[in-house]
């Protein structure tokens, strides 16, 4: 598998720092995605913002799945959030995957953070601690490689050895 160029480097820091706080937002938005739809489906209410009911309150929702209420449905809004910060979170997964240089199955795994759960917190501390030790490590062996190769590390010969 071909490794990233030493080049790259900083632009892979900060891919990474962006897919962390992607998939921080992601994570998050997920998890309310996940409250909401317990809400709306287990109790039959959604949240609105304003209206009639008060600054934040719950409507009930009707057979057919309509909701009741009036104002800003922020159950709706957090839906449609989620969708664009997933979009975002993907974009996010594919720069660090590009840069790094998986295979595709590795991509496939970064994207299902934002799909599983509590997973995108997971994948987010996973992913960070190996990129920034293999960034490490790279810099180090190749520090150490033009150490071993510098003209100021070997011995000059003299003409009188004795």
């Amino acid at each position: 598998m071909p490794q990233p160029k030493l080049a790259s480097f900083p632009a892979i820091r900060g891919a990474l720092r962006f897919y962390q706080i992607a998939s921080v937002i992601t994570g998050v938005m997920l998890l309310l995605l996940c409250a909401e739809m317990l809400i709306k489906y287990a109790f039959q209410y959604e949240l609105f913002l304003g209206g009639s009911g008060g600054f934040l309150w719950f409507a009930q929702v009707d057979a057919f799945g309509e909701s009741t209420g009036d104002g800003v449905n922020l159950s709706l809004g957090i839906l449609i959030a989620h969708g664009w910060f997933y979009v975002v979170y993907l974009f996010a997964c594919f720069r660090v995957w590009s840069l790094m240089r998986w295979d595709f199955v590795r991509f496939i795994m970064l994207a299902l953070g934002g799909i599983v759960p509590l997973l995108s917190f997971f994948m987010e501390a996973r992913v960070g601690r190996e990129v920034k030790a293999y960034l490490a490590q790279r810099e180090a062996d190749e520090l150490h490689s033009r150490s071993e190769h510098s003209s100021l590390t070997h011995e000059i010969p003299t003409e009188n050895k004795r």
